[in-house]
């Protein structure tokens, strides 16, 4: 590798790490509908307790925030995850206790403060499913209350919190969708091994099967069409990328092709409320693209380009009318700034930088790279090089990402920066099951735990070593979720590779993880058996496969961290293999946070674990 710019630049100056992980001082800007009232959120102490991110309020006046901001909520226990306005006097939001998913839906009146707990039902997950724009009183909220396996859908008056059933779950379906008027007409239902969509003219008609497919064929609704007779749609049927396309329930075999990208999955589609024009389509091959349907969104963002050079542009909110906007700029060396954006005047306000202790010219450079699996398939990953050095016999952090039906993107990651700061060269990597590469490559990681996805991170190691960037002996492993699954794999099944692992919120036991997940996974239940494995028909590979059935093989110094309300990976996924390693008389750092779930949410735990994380990785890797 011929040296880059990374080892031409000054070496980079040692950041606290509080200043990769703490909060933003002030973020997640939102516009209410009639943009008069700028909303977002800053860290805050109420009575006492350590700060939380809770959400403010500020007066617009001719595109710029005027008076002093006020504080619309008070919470204590843990941050505000997100937030939206509700028309432009009340403001959502969502919470959960402890990190255990089962979210309430709560509304505040932003004139007077008055909190209402929409959803306020002990052990039930609720989620928005519209936000019903026309009706200035009721949300759609789905939750499962009725039944814990399966999610319901009522009208609930966001003033008072009076609820009415709009749709009952006959016990497979496991998403629904609404026309613009906010009526539910589409749902989509898990039979087994297959996937149907429903469909209904009205909603005094009953649902009616649409289309029928193999599960691994998607036909999935994302709006409709203006007139509310069509379906716009994210199709694989008959290809193998996600394309757009729109589907005529008339007749429903045929589709209308919109879009479809050149080499991956389409990732999202966009349109306009007012103008009701499709407006945007995105994709990422290596990094974020779109393909325009409207000029004048086109022109929107050519401008903002303009106005903001070098940076990835993204609109995070805007108001009925569509003239101002919120602006997110940012790149893979920042999380940058946000900007109010006036249509009108062609103004551009700043808010906000999002995490001014870092600076964007000392960031390493996040690099898209590909190499070939050791059977032939391409795998798309991202190669971060610690600014200042020469880019051979680097100590390296391998990355897997969770899901593991997901992907990594490009773009400010907050760890791979911390990482790439203290001297480590990172690694991610899109192996085989990561979605956005089409349909084949996906399907290729079925049945593929600690098998050829394994490898296909294994083959990662191996080309870091052959291109010369890695020291083969100071090589980590660190991932959270499935990632961390692929961390306790990587030292079980090939400890020769890592001189240290860090595994967050890791499943160690194929079975009991199957055996513990939440009670609304269960009518997915038997399509994640064919994607991972079956406890009964495939005892012998999920047992060869389980990192805590062969604990006896892991010999790489092990860093554990985990949530104790987790509801995806059972605390009992962590405590087994500590168990199991510890009467070997190995020794293990265990982290275990009673507050938390899956992955630390609180400000104080992030900055503890990342602490306890970076003195263990340098200890044994020695950057």
């Amino acid at each position: 590798m011929p040296p880059t710019a990374a080892a031409a630049a000054q070496p980079a100056k040692r950041l606290p790490l509080e200043d990769f992980f703490r909060n933003p001082e002030k973020g997640y800007f939102r516009l209410s509908d009639d943009g008069r009232t700028l909303g977002f959120m800053m860290p805050v102490g109420v009575d006492g307790n350590p700060p939380r991110m809770n959400v403010f309020v500020q007066p617009l006046e001719n595109g710029r925030p005027t008076g002093e901001p006020r504080r619309l909520t008070a919470e204590t226990a843990r941050d505000i995850g997100n937030f939206f306005w509700k028309g432009s006097d009340i403001v959502l939001y969502q919470k959960d206790f402890g990190g255990d998913e089962n979210f309430h839906v709560v509304a505040v009146d932003a004139r007077d403060g008055t909190v209402t707990d929409l959803t306020p039902h002990e052990g039930v997950r609720a989620s928005i499913e519209d936000d019903l724009p026309d009706d200035p009183d009721h949300v759609l909220i789905s939750h499962n209350r009725r039944d814990a396996k399966v999610f319901d859908v009522y009208r609930v008056n966001v003033r008072t919190g009076d609820e009415v059933l709009v749709a009952q779950n006959p016990g497979n379906i496991v998403g629904w969708g609404t026309d613009h008027a906010g009526r539910v007409r589409v749902a989509v239902a898990s039979e087994g091994l297959e996937t149907v969509l429903l469909y209904r003219e009205d909603e005094q008609a009953p649902f009616a099967p649409l289309v029928r497919t193999d599960y691994r064929t998607s036909v999935t609704p994302v709006f409709f069409t203006f007139d509310d007779r069509k379906l716009y749609t994210l199709s694989n049927r008959g290809r193998d990328r996600l394309s757009l396309v729109v589907l005529d329930p008339a007749t429903p075999d045929a589709e209308e092709l919109i879009f479809e990208p050149p080499t991956v999955d389409l990732g999202g589609v966009g349109y306009s409320r007012k103008r009701k024009v499709l407006t945007v389509a995105t994709y990422e091959p290596a990094r974020p693209e779109r393909k325009f349907f409207d000029a004048q969104t086109e022109a929107l963002f050519k401008r903002l380009g303009e106005l903001l050079p070098g940076q990835e542009v993204q609109l995070q909110s805007w108001n009925l009318d569509e003239d101002t906007f919120i602006v997110a700029a940012y790149n893979d060396r920042t999380p940058g700034k946000r900007y109010l954006y006036s249509l009108e005047h062609d103004v551009l306000e700043e808010l906000a930088e999002i995490n001014p202790a870092v600076r964007e010219d000392e960031m390493a450079e996040m690099r898209p790279i590909q190499y070939t699996s050791r059977d032939g398939l391409t795998i798309h990953g991202y190669l971060t090089l610690p600014r200042g050095r020469d880019p051979k016999n680097l100590a390296c952090i391998v990355n897997p990402h969770g899901g593991p039906w997901a992907r990594d993107s490009w773009g400010y990651n907050p760890e791979v920066q911390f990482l790439a700061n203290r001297g480590f060269c990172v690694l991610q990597m899109n192996f085989r099951g990561s979605t956005g590469y089409g349909r084949k490559f996906w399907e290729a990681g079925f049945g593929e735990w600690g098998l050829k996805m394994q490898d296909d991170i294994t083959d990662g190691v191996q080309w870091l070593v052959e291109q010369g960037i890695a020291d083969p002996g100071r090589i980590g492993i660190y991932g959270a979720s499935y990632g961390g699954y692929a961390t306790l794999a990587g030292v079980t099944f090939t400890p020769e590779l890592y001189a240290a692992a860090v595994d967050y919120v890791g499943v160690s036991n194929l079975f009991t993880f199957m055996n513990t997940i939440p009670p609304y996974w269960e009518p997915m239940l038997v399509q994640m058996r064919d994607m991972v494995g079956d406890p009964e028909r495939d005892k012998e590979r999920l047992a060869a496969t389980s990192p805590a059935l062969h604990a006896e093989r892991i010999r790489t110094p092990l860093f554990i961290a985990q949530g104790a309300r987790d509801p995806r990976v059972n605390k009992a996924e962590s405590d087994q293999i500590v168990e199991a390693l510890r009467a070997r008389g190995v020794d293990v750092e265990y982290m275990v946070k009673e507050n938390e779930g899956h992955g630390f949410h609180n400000e104080e735990n992030r900055f503890e674990f990342y602490g306890a994380m970076e003195k263990f990785l340098i200890e044994h890797l020695k950057p």
